[in-house]
């Protein structure tokens, strides 16, 4: 089977990613979103194998064990989230290429795995503070959380020079157009 290309895109939790890969997925890129596999609870606004493919956390230990996955991680203590090779073959059976909007460590693995047919962009906020302000303006995350994501967040930053391309997130309209020439570039 044919593989096509892969956009990957990491960045802190509140610097923007998820925006910017929406706006790409808009345009005509030809790119289709990959689904991840996790073993958490289904939220009561999410959907099965539109937000997440859900799974127990017994059957995904049987997905690592038949090497079914292309990264995964244990977030946090028995929620396990990751990348099927079948979203891949999917993706590519249609003749798409595939984006992903996922966390630093499963980014640099997917790029690892894949280092000729991938583009890895960092998402980078202007500052620790600006990052924290964007958290708190959200209104999603107790306290608590968001003290536990500044901190993530932190220790992420230290991997932005592994991605092939940094991208400050300043001016959301500006970033979208950057990211657009870098990805039209890329797919060429």
């Amino acid at each position: 089977m044919k593989s096509g290309k892969l956009l990957i895109f990491s960045a802190p939790s509140g610097s923007g990613k998820t925006t910017i890969v929406k706006e790409l997925l808009k345009d005509n890129f030809n790119l289709e979103f990959s689904i991840s596999v996790c073993s958490r609870e289904k939220r009561t606004n999410e959907t099965n194998g539109k937000d997440y493919y859900f799974i127990t956390v017994n059957e995904f230990k049987e997905k690592i064990a038949n090497n079914e996955l292309v990264e995964w991680e244990e977030v946090y203590e028995k929620q396990y989230y990751g990348t099927l090779r079948s979203e891949l073959k999917r993706i590519w059976a249609k003749n798409k290429n595939v984006v992903f909007d996922i966390d630093v460590k499963g980014g640099l693995n997917i790029k690892k795995q894949y280092p000729d047919n991938s583009l890895a962009i960092f998402i980078m906020p202007p500052s620790v503070n600006e990052l924290e302000k964007r958290l708190r303006n959200r209104s999603t995350d107790s306290e608590e959380q968001i003290i536990k994501r500044i901190r993530k967040a932190e220790h992420e930053l230290s991997f932005a020079n592994d991605f092939d391309i940094v991208v400050v997130n300043d001016n959301l309209e500006l970033t979208i157009a950057e990211v657009k020439k870098h990805v039209s570039a890329f797919l060429k």
